[in-house]
């Protein structure tokens, strides 16, 4: 069993996860997923594992019975003295034990960044209430030393209001602190004027800590003042050094040195695996791909097409939004107007949606289209598709390509990223470097060329069908950065 102690090796360390989603509670995109994972196979290997998040109108729905932890407690967030109040789902965890933050003014609404494709204006003030509320709930909820492991912008003034709005507290003093980010391109920028109502004081804005061409930028703050810095793969940290690839923070990123390290995020194989997938139409293994063809009929049924077994179906789903490479596929006319069929689930940019649409209200027999995600949907096309399409700008790791991988449907994506860790040109999928229309339809055409080759396209399905992308790897690498971590804030 694992475990991670203080540099003296006399206390046991807690991990406690701080991040705006947290699956199955709420979840937009792969964040929510990739924390929950992480966390769960921590707790497996022996560790004393938490997680906190908001408590969004979204926990209620998928957890009613909820207990209160301790009475409510205030926040004081500049002028602003704020109720805060703990819950956890009620009985003994089977896993981590989850954490929810409540402000129903904040938190109780329809979205969790916002409404409409418009964020909430408020949303510095939200997240910011929300850091400093289960910081100063810690005590309560864990005992003894603490790894405090935040997520992306939303929670990256966590290590910021450790250092100095309560770094007087005792409690404070014994919490080591990493962040992880895992989509750069969100930084969470904010006008000046937010600096007092997140109740920091006007000497952080400095182009050393949270300004940022003139504006506040949490992520940096939280970069700034976080023990260690982690992305979600060796890639990504490589190319967050570069000026192409670092959003605006590359010198940030630099000068972090070897506080910055890229750990590959990892998917639940018990539930990614279609041997055992009960919300498929059929079972099927490397060894016996009988019920993939099963699959793929399926969902061509579902998604309205004719049911031509040699006709190759191309898979896509996820956010509908530039970073996913969607201009690429929409710009492939070539592609889009071949002997193929095309399925595409998930929602994002109206643009995006209304032109997906429109392509298949054109080529009905050919594109098949669902805004509705589900769960089971996703697992449906991962099984069904026999290539799987994402492109992307940019994907710091990505989890959809590694499923596709699993259900033998081989990716074709840009070699960027985790993409580039994940997918091996060739042997498990295809992959291009230069974002352009051409570059994307010469790999789809080789994944055609090699489609049309039977024998061929069998080895790499079952290639692909045996890669590993478990956790447990991760957890190992995340173990030598927490220790990195807590020896870091012990110099302090």
């Amino acid at each position: 069993m694992a475990t991670l102690l203080t540099p003296r090796g006399d206390e046991t360390v807690s991990i406690v996860h701080l991040m705006a989603e947290y699956f199955p509670y709420a979840r937009t995109g792969g964040l929510a997923e990739a924390v929950a994972g992480l966390a769960d196979f921590q707790h497996a290997a022996g560790l004393d594992v938490a997680a906190i998040l908001p408590l969004y109108r979204t926990v209620r729905d998928e957890e009613p019975d909820l207990e209160p932890v301790g009475p409510p407690f205030v926040v004081t967030v500049g002028t602003r003295n704020e109720e805060a109040r703990v819950f956890r789902v009620a009985g003994p965890p089977t896993g981590p034990q989850v954490y929810f933050v409540e402000h129903l003014e904040y938190f109780s609404r329809p979205g969790i960044y916002g409404e409409g494709g418009a964020d909430y204006p408020d949303n510095y003030r939200r997240f910011a209430f929300f850091a400093l509320a289960a910081m100063t709930a810690l005590p309560r909820l864990v005992k003894g030393p603490v790894l405090l492991h935040a997520h992306d912008w939303h929670t990256a003034l966590a290590p910021v209001y450790l250092r100095t709005v309560l770094a007087g507290e005792r409690h404070a003093r014994s919490v080591a602190t990493v962040l992880s980010v895992h989509n750069p391109g969100y930084q969470g920028h904010f006008a000046p004027e937010v600096m007092p109502d997140i109740g920091l004081p006007w000497e952080l804005f400095t182009w050393q800590q949270l300004e940022w061409h003139g504006k506040v930028n949490f992520l940096k703050g939280g970069l700034v003042f976080a023990d260690s810095v982690t992305t979600v793969s060796p890639t990504q940290a490589k190319e967050l050094r570069t000026a192409g690839g670092g959003f605006g923070l590359h010198d940030l990123f630099l000068a972090l040195g070897d506080r910055l390290v890229g750990v590959l995020n990892g998917i639940d194989q018990r539930i990614w695996n279609p041997a055992t997938d009960t919300q498929i139409t059929a079972q099927y293994s490397a060894e016996k791909l009988e019920g993939k063809r099963r699959c793929k009929a399926a969902l061509q049924r579902s998604f309205g097409l004719p049911q031509r077994r040699r006709a190759p179906v191309f898979g896509m789903t996820g956010r509908l939004v530039t970073q996913k490479g969607l201009d690429l596929i929409l710009g492939a006319h070539d592609l889009l107007a071949g002997d193929a069929q095309f399925v595409f689930l998930g929602s994002g940019d109206p643009r995006y949606e209304h032109a997906l649409v429109e392509l298949a209200t054109s080529a009905p027999n050919r594109v098949g289209v669902q805004l509705d995600f589900t769960d089971r949907l996703e697992h449906r096309l991962m099984a069904g598709a026999d290539i799987f399409l994402m492109p992307s700008l940019y994907e710091p790791c990505g989890l959809t390509q590694m499923r596709a991988q699993r259900y033998g449907a081989p990716p074709i994506v840009r070699r960027v990223g985790g993409l580039a860790d994940t997918v091996e040109e060739g042997a498990t999928g295809f992959a291009f470097d230069g974002y352009t229309t051409e570059a994307f339809q010469e790999a789809a055409s080789q994944a055609l060329r090699c489609y049309a080759d039977p024998s061929r396209w069998q080895a790499m399905v079952r290639r692909a069908m045996g890669r590993d992308f478990g956790w447990e790897r991760s957890v190992e690498q995340y173990l030598e950065v927490y220790r990195r971590a807590i020896a870091h804030a012990a110099m302090r």
